[in-house]
């Protein structure tokens, strides 16, 4: 499997870096990282993680700038993409089919081929633009995956959180990662009578 992973410059990189971390972990699956200059600020402003042992996750490295990269292209096959996060302004450019960086072409490539797009939206709260944004962006076939928390699995910390939802969105692509505390009904049947 081959997966294209876009970190843009939204607050919640540490999803992405949480993907690529379980990523890397799959034998099976090559992925190529693109990230945004804005992404690059928010992972020393929000981890602890230095940009380069970040880029060192992915297999394969691609500058943003790049539109001659081989994920600019439809003839370079891969099973996908998950933008992570993905910021307003790289939602309104893939909705909009504004290609002017290697995440947007990547995404649009994507979309035109028909393979799975994944994006994972900024924090809230959003405005009726964005909500439009996301509408027209699931009307071109991309999958909105906003990090909401599950509080089914009980989260004792932000990783909890953060790992579920990553593995939840793995499991559209059909990785177990094994992040994802799936949900077997209540435990105790007394609780819903």
């Amino acid at each position: 499997m081959r997966l294209i992973v876009g970190m843009s410059g939204a607050s919640g990189v540490i999803y992405g870096i949480r993907l690529l971390e379980a990523l890397k972990e799959e034998s099976d699956v090559e992925t190529h990282l693109v990230m945004s200059d804005s992404a690059k600020m928010n992972i020393n402003l929000e981890t602890d993680w230095s940009v380069k042992d970040v880029q060192a996750l992915g297999d394969h490295l691609h500058s943003n700038r790049d539109i001659s990269a081989s994920i600019a292209s439809g003839s370079f096959g891969t099973d996908g993409m998950i933008v992570a996060p993905c910021a307003i302004k790289t939602l309104s450019a893939i909705t909009n089919s504004y290609a002017d960086s290697l995440i947007v072409r990547a995404a649009d490539v994507v979309l035109k081929e028909c393979r799975r797009l994944v994006l994972v939206p900024r924090e809230t709260p959003l405005h009726t633009g964005h909500c439009e944004l996301l509408y027209r962006a699931s009307q071109l076939g991309a999958i909105i995956a906003p990090p909401m928390p599950a509080h089914y699995i009980k989260p004792q910390t932000v990783d909890d959180l953060v790992n579920h939802h990553v593995g939840r969105i793995l499991d559209l692509f059909g990785i177990d990662c094994g992040f994802v505390q799936r949900w077997k009904g209540p435990q105790n049947k007394n609780s819903i009578e």
